[in-house]
């Protein structure tokens, strides 16, 4: 390791800047987003370096040369875009003891900077020994992906409390594990998820530090993730950190083998939904088993297929929770009509054409008592139809018989994001036979003017080219 990772106090003087063009402007942004206060010596004169409003009073524009320029109290100097300038500048600023950058050059430099991880009070950099800034930033984006938005907030959040709690806790290790609690326990989580006041009031309610730092008994809690339509890389960054995260998976049984994977691997992993024809464990018995896991103190995560608040029965697990005492925690997935519609590019919505979006189960189209199908003749409405395949009948039936057009376009969507996805696009009298396309489910079906805009159906065949039946769709209306 050749260059020591060190962070400079900002408030301990200015740093000057020299430079030249876009390199200058650049290193300009970065030192000014950290809050340094700076001179600039703009080695061309060009002096319009795109300052925002809150800058102007931390940036001085220096005239003169830079190699006279008195260096009184400067804490460090960066060069970006100097050429001979930034070489003579370096052997100065070493002559005299102060911390030099000039960009892109080692030789002349005392210090590098590293592609930085900015969460407020908490800031990460890495650095590649000045060899290859761009595997620097490739480091920092994983890590950027890793780091909850909101870490910052909890250091602030510790910080605020850390003298107080550590007055009241006389041994170092008991402090280091009161911490630990917190940080890893239902009041660190609730910080990361923006419930600040939360977590105050359940750090108030500790009367007894020490006593809570030796308690063996961790607290369990329980958070409802939604895992998408099927493709992995759809799983949200909050998502991939709560399955590496939890003790035990409860999971629907759609949730994907890929998705799964993500899991951390000692973790227990426990099937708990349901298909059409086979009805699980139930909910009640998933409900039961969720608050027994989090109330013998472990990180249960609820993996559902989508979003478990569409249609995913989410409001009633919650419910359960809260009146079991568990905390809990939501981190929302694509639903399957938004995973479906981006995936054959299906425009639910559309200006002049489609204003509106109508979500419905399966369960209930087939329930038509429970179906007011008149609300869902509008030809400016996108219906959604989840679990669609089964139906598909129903559907048909219902629409037709509240008056809509059997011409309405319809797409049969099967699989969405996974890459044995497939789709098939007709009209709605033709409904039955379109998911006789489809090889298999779980599909959604898509009605409206919006299925005409569908690209492509991946398998495509003579009868679900988009192009064929888009046109056919046309010149029957006209």
């Amino acid at each position: 390791m050749r260059f020591l990772p060190v962070f400079l106090d900002l408030k301990a003087g200015p740093v000057v800047l020299i430079g030249a063009g876009e390199l200058l402007r650049a290193k300009l942004r970065v030192l000014a987003a950290a809050g340094a206060r700076l001179r600039v010596h703009a080695i061309d004169g060009d002096h319009d370096l795109g300052l925002g409003s809150d800058d102007t009073a931390r940036v001085t524009l220096a005239d003169g040369d830079p190699l006279t320029t008195d260096l009184s109290g400067v804490i460090a100097i960066v060069c970006a875009g100097a050429g001979g300038v930034g070489v003579a500048m370096s052997a100065r600023a070493k002559a005299l003891g102060l911390p030099v950058n000039v960009m892109d050059d080692l030789e002349h430099s005392s210090f590098i900077f590293p592609a930085i991880v900015d969460r407020g009070d908490v800031v990460v950099a890495v650095g590649t020994g000045g060899t290859s800034p761009v595997v620097a930033r490739r480091v920092r984006e994983k890590i950027e992906a890793l780091l909850p938005a909101r870490i910052g907030e909890l250091a602030e959040f510790i910080g605020a409390f850390r003298k107080s709690i550590n007055e009241r806790i006389a041994e170092f290790p008991l402090r280091r594990r009161f911490w630990e609690r917190v940080i890893d326990g239902p009041i660190g989580a609730a910080v990361l998820a923006g419930r600040k006041g939360e977590a105050e009031a359940a750090l108030g309610k500790i009367s007894d530090p020490t006593a809570f730092a030796r308690t063996d008994k961790p607290e369990g809690s329980v958070t409802l993730v939604g895992a998408g339509p099927g493709d992995p890389d759809l799983l949200t960054i909050k998502a991939l950190r709560a399955l590496q995260d939890a003790d035990v998976v409860f999971h629907d049984e759609l949730v994907s083998p890929e998705i799964l994977d993500r899991v951390r691997r000692d973790t227990a992993r426990i099937p708990v939904g349901r298909r059409v024809g086979r009805p699980g464990i139930g909910q009640d018995a998933i409900n039961k088993r969720m608050i027994e896991a989090a109330q013998a103190g472990q990180r249960v995560v609820r993996l559902k297929g989508g979003d478990p608040f569409v249609f995913g029965r989410g409001g009633e697990e919650i419910e359960a929770l809260r009146a079991a005492g568990i905390a809990y925690s939501i981190i929302p997935g694509i639903t399957a009509g938004l995973g479906g519609a981006a995936d054959f590019e299906v425009p639910l919505t559309y200006r002049h054409e489609a204003t509106r979006i109508t979500f419905l189960t399966a369960h209930r189209a087939r329930d038509a008592e429970t179906v007011d199908w008149l609300t869902l003749t509008d030809t400016k409405m996108t219906v959604v139809v989840y679990m669609g395949m089964t139906a598909a009948p129903a559907v048909r039936a219902g629409l037709f018989a509240a008056g809509r057009s059997p011409e309405t376009p319809v797409g049969v969507f099967a699989r969405v994001t996974r890459p044995d996805a497939q789709g098939a696009i007709g009209t709605l009298r033709d409904l039955p036979e379109l998911v006789r396309r489809i090889n298999g489910g779980p599909a959604i079906l898509i009605i409206g003017d919006v299925a005409r805009h569908a690209g492509s159906l991946r398998r495509e065949t003579p009868e679900n080219n988009p192009k064929k039946i888009i046109s056919d769709l046309l010149d029957a209306a006209e």
